[in-house]
Order: structure tokens, then sequence, then C-alpha cells
């Protein structure tokens, strides 16, 4: 059993137990899911535009339960409500409908070939796709996932972490009054040494999709590579660079950046925990910083004001504490937050350091916490050499009111996503991934169906008879 409980505040609750499933039960999960997506199947027969009917017949029960899964979400991960009602549940339905459209247009090429040949191309589902998904977002990255592999007409299994998993459970009940056909979507809740590898080495499962640690996923490529070179596409690790100009509008910047650093209590593969600062608007932008951090609302994520919750759990609160410890020992200035809210359970107050150095663990280690690092930078060649110095290339940002500026500077970085004047601007319609250790291949937009579609080629030669 995966033992449940709701230990986000200043006591533990339980909430429910959710069964664990093993290699067992992933076999059994993959023989579904492979029977369902075989030729002859009421899935393989189903045409593209009754996909799509599907993917907002499920968007619809997802308006429909959005109340109960954002409390779920809230619960699960202790993000405050109206953040899973708002950004959460919003994104998720919003994935479901583009990936819905996108059904009927998936489509090849015709090719003009030599001589009397015919040549052109078919998308065909890839087959069994494996997910993994992680406990900061679980709702959102669950339709990351299984949206655009349905929409290729593939089939799933899926795993949720095992710290959240109430909100994909939930949601396999809304596949099925949606009327996705049986072994379409598995849900198997589970741990990653059991479950979770189970998927990716499994002989069966034609690609795996995984969004975690990096860690993770090289252990997860390794595995497909071993077993029977099925594709994998990885969304990892960041440490992401946002650069404020002294020309950009400055309360802007720092309402971004801070949106950036500790949405989600820091817990994002996108937090913007490194912030370089041009040195003419450096000590206001960290005095307007330490100001608007302090007054951030702190409390039970169920309140309508809070807009700062706990971290996910006891591991992770201790990780963030030694981290922030480090910095101060590197000699890092504390500016603000820096420790535990008192008598709040796993609560961290948001944190600012200022005189930090590219060298010291906080400017180089993912923190996963409410951790912003605000640095001074001189020129933009400097900078830009700064900001790409990691193993990390998820996302950047540039603020600044020089259009020319924007986009030499967003050219020059190693990343896969850069914002101009904004941040954790996500769209369903938009590619997301990463550059270096961030991971391989795109989710989202067009992108994405790549990952989800073999191509075929098929030549004919017109000198022979060929009849209907």
């Amino acid at each position: 059993l995966l033992r449940f409980v709701l230990g986000r505040c200043s006591h533990c609750v339980k909430i429910c137990d959710v069964e664990e499933a093993d290699k067992a039960d992933v076999d059994e999960a993959v023989r579904a899911a492979r029977a369902a997506g075989q030729r002859g199947s009421e899935w393989r027969q189903m045409d593209a535009s009754s996909r799509g009917r599907l993917l907002h017949r499920l968007a619809d029960l997802l308006e429909r339960e959005r109340a109960v899964l954002a409390t779920l979400e809230s619960m699960d991960t202790g993000k405050p409500f109206l953040h899973a009602f708002f950004v959460d549940l919003d994104g998720s339905i919003k994935t479901l409908r583009y990936y819905a459209g996108w059904t009927d247009k998936i489509h090849g090429k015709t090719m003009p070939v030599d001589e009397n040949f015919v040549c052109f191309t078919k998308h065909e589902p890839v087959g069994v796709c494996g997910a993994i998904i992680p406990w900061n977002f679980p709702l959102l990255m669950f339709m990351w996932k299984i949206a655009p592999a349905l929409a290729c007409g593939n089939t799933v299994v899926i795993k949720p972490a095992e710290q959240t998993p109430l909100t994909a459970l939930h949601t396999g009940a809304l596949i099925k009054e949606a009327g996705f056909p049986p072994g379409v979507v598995n849900i198997v809740p589970g741990f990653g040494p059991t479950a979770g590898a189970a998927i990716g080495s499994h002989m069966n499962i034609d690609k795996v999709a995984f969004t975690g640690s990096t860690e993770v996923g090289q252990l997860i490529k390794a595995a497909a590579a071993k077993s029977n070179l099925k594709r994998v596409t990885l969304e990892l690790g960041g440490k992401n660079p946002c650069i404020v100009f002294a020309d950009s509008d400055l309360q802007s910047a720092v309402e971004e950046t801070q949106k950036g650093a500790f949405f989600n209590q820091g817990q994002a593969c996108t937090a913007a925990s490194r912030v370089y600062v041009e040195e003419a608007v450096y000590d206001e932008f960290l005095r307007l910083s330490v100001e608007r951090a302090k007054n951030i609302a702190i409390g039970d994520p169920l309140e309508p004001r809070t807009s700062h919750g706990p971290q996910i759990n006891q591991h992770q609160f201790d990780k963030i504490l030694e981290l922030v410890a480090s910095g101060k020992k590197e000699g890092a200035t504390l500016e603000c937050g820096g420790c535990a809210v008192e008598d709040r359970g796993l609560f961290i107050h948001p944190t600012i350091f200022s005189d930090v150095k590219d060298h010291m663990r906080i400017a180089k280690e993912e923190i996963f916490g409410p951790v912003q690092c605000i640095m001074k930078f001189k020129t933009q060649e400097e900078v830009i050499d700064r900001a790409n110095g990691t193993q990390y290339g998820l996302t950047a940002a540039v603020f600044t009111r020089d259009i020319h500026r924007a986009m030499s500077v967003s050219a020059a970085l190693e990343a896969g996503t850069v914002w101009v004047n904004c941040y954790n601007a996500l769209h369903a319609q938009a590619p997301f991934g990463g550059y270096k250790m961030s991971g391989n291949g795109r989710e989202l937009g067009e992108y994405a169906l790549a990952e989800y579609t073999e191509v075929k080629a098929i030549t004919l030669k017109l000198s022979e008879r060929l009849t209907l």
C-alpha cells in the first residue's frame, strides 16, 4: 500500500490508502494496452475525428470536475487551491482540446521521386507508450503525456508519482466515462524502483516519456537502451537564468522573476533560481524583490488568500534547508527567509540571497524550493557566458525594452524556451523541452506529435499494372 496522508500543515491527517502496482501489474497493464492497440481493435479501427471527440469529451468532464480535481491536487501536493484551479486545471483542459483538434490533421506527404515511381508517407502510432510523471504538477503532466499519445492513436501505460496519485486515479474514472475503449489508458500507481523501472525496461513498451530529475532520466534512458531500444523523451531538471537589463520595466521584472522563483513553492523545473541584474539597477531590484517576498501570503493551501504552501515532503524540505545552509556557509548574503515557518510543518519562507557567486552550490544545483539567487553583471557578453555556464538548458528569460537586445540575447542563450519580459508563459501550442542535460525531445505543440508517430514511406512503381 501507498499510505497517503495530508501532512502539509502543523499536523498529519490520513486521507486514504492506495494500492501499489509492481512489475506484475505493469506487465498486465502492458498486455491490456497492446491488445487495445492491435490491428482490428476498436481503438485502431476508430477514425481520427472520433478520437478527437473522445478527447473533447474528456476535457468536458475535467470542466465538470474542475473544483473536485483542484481540491484533490491541492491536498495531494500542498499547492494553493486557486493555483490548481486556475493554472493546473486550465492547462490540462487546454492541452486536451488542443490535441483533440490535431487528431484528423496528422498526415504524411507525397514526394516527387525518379522515373516511374510515386512515393508517399504515412504517420502511424508508435504503439504502447509508457509515461512516468512527477509530483509537482501531477494532473497537468498526466495530460501532457496522454493527450498527444492518444491523438496519434497510441495506447498508454502511465505511472503517477507515489507522492501524488489521487488526481490520476480520479481521471481514470473520467477516461472510462468519456468512452475510451478498455486498455487504451492504464494507470499504475507505484514506486520508481519497481513500477517505474518496469516501464523503462519493458520489452513490449515501444516508447517511454519521463518528466523528473536528470539522475532518474539517465537511468530510464539506460534501461530503454538495454531492453528494446524503445524511444525515449525526457523533460528533466533546470537551473534557469533570468537576465534583467537596466532598461527594463523593473517592477514588472521583479514580479515576473518572483513568479518564476516562488510559484508552486519553487518546486518546478522552470524555477527562476538564477537572476542576473545589471549593476546600475541591482540595488533597487534587490530592494523591491525583498520587499515583495516578505509580503507573500503563506498558509493553508485551501484558503483563498494563500499563495505559498508547504513543500511536498520531509525529504524535499530537508534538502532545501541544507542548500540554504550551504549558501550562507559559502558567503552569500541571506536577504530574507532561509528558514522554516515556525510550527507549520513543511513550510519554508520565500528566500532571497544576494552576493551569490557562480561557483556556489545554490547557483549550480537545482534546489527545487523557494530560493532565489540575485547576482550582478556588467556586460551583455559576460552575462550570456555566465547564464550558459551550466549543465542544464531548459528555460531562460530576458528583461529589456530593446528589441534588438532581446533577440540577440535570446539567440545566444542555450535553452529550449526563452521568455522575453515574462516568465512561465506556457501554452499547449508551443513546444517545451531542454538543451543539454535538461532532456531530449519536445512536449506540447505540433513538435510533440513527431515523438508519438512512426513515419512509413510507401513507394509504387507505375509501370506495373495496379488495380483497385
